[in-house]
């Protein structure tokens, strides 16, 4: 890596930090500099302003998610074709990867930022509403593909069971930081998982013959 690109991740990993720690708001730039051993000109040669940094922060998060859930659940396509398996072993590696961070997960940088949008600019809030849109919509999919596969047991639309993920995952990250336990976040993937669960395979398993069922 080049020395200004290490210098930029440098100043995205401080700022961070800030930012899950206080709040965008009480991170300034000043002590981003301190800290980061720079001048202010070495910061706005990387960061014009702190929309700028906003910006960088989240495409980098962005990036970093992308990869991860291609991972996980890339290895969960490998090791089963049904979609609905795909989908609870996925959440079951997600939770086991969660439940390996040492010290937990740091904090849900794109929650923090819509706590203060107001700091934004419409560029900004636009990309976390994006990030949040991307995410409903990667389990949106999974869940559709179940749906065309197996019966749900009660009319229930993707796009709410796909929130309802989303929910668990950003609820278990908020929770686990306000109780100081990070078990919580792997303990609500897994509730999300078994609900799922309970939507899609009891139906399955009812709409089964009953010679399938016996052999």
């Amino acid at each position: 890596m080049r020395k200004g690109n290490e210098t930029r991740e440098r100043i995205l990993d401080i700022a961070e930090a800030g930012v899950l720690a206080k709040g965008f708001g009480a991170t300034s730039i000043d002590e981003i500099i301190a800290e980061a051993g720079i001048t202010k000109s070495g910061f706005f040669y990387h960061f014009r302003d702190k929309n700028e940094l906003a910006r960088g922060l989240l495409s980098r998060y962005r990036g970093r998610l992308e990869q991860l859930v291609d991972e996980v659940f890339g290895r969960a396509a490998q090791l089963s074709d049904d979609p609905l398996q795909k989908l609870l072993i996925g959440l079951t590696l997600f939770a086991e990867h969660m439940a390996g961070l040492p010290g937990g997960h740091p904090g849900c940088l794109v929650a923090t930022m819509s706590y203060q949008d107001q700091l934004f600019n419409r560029e900004i809030r636009g990309l976390v509403n994006a990030i949040v849109e991307e995410w409903n919509a990667f389990f949106r999919r999974m869940v559709e593909a179940i749906v065309a596969a197996y019966p749900l047991r009660d009319p229930i639309d993707p796009g709410r069971i796909a929130r309802n993920i989303t929910c668990a995952i950003d609820g278990g990250i908020i929770m686990s930081k306000s109780l100081g336990d990070p078990s919580v976040l792997p303990e609500q993937m897994l509730m999300a998982r078994n609900y799922v669960k309970m939507l899609f395979q009891p139906a399955a398993v009812h709409a089964m013959p009953r010679e399938a069922l016996a052999a």
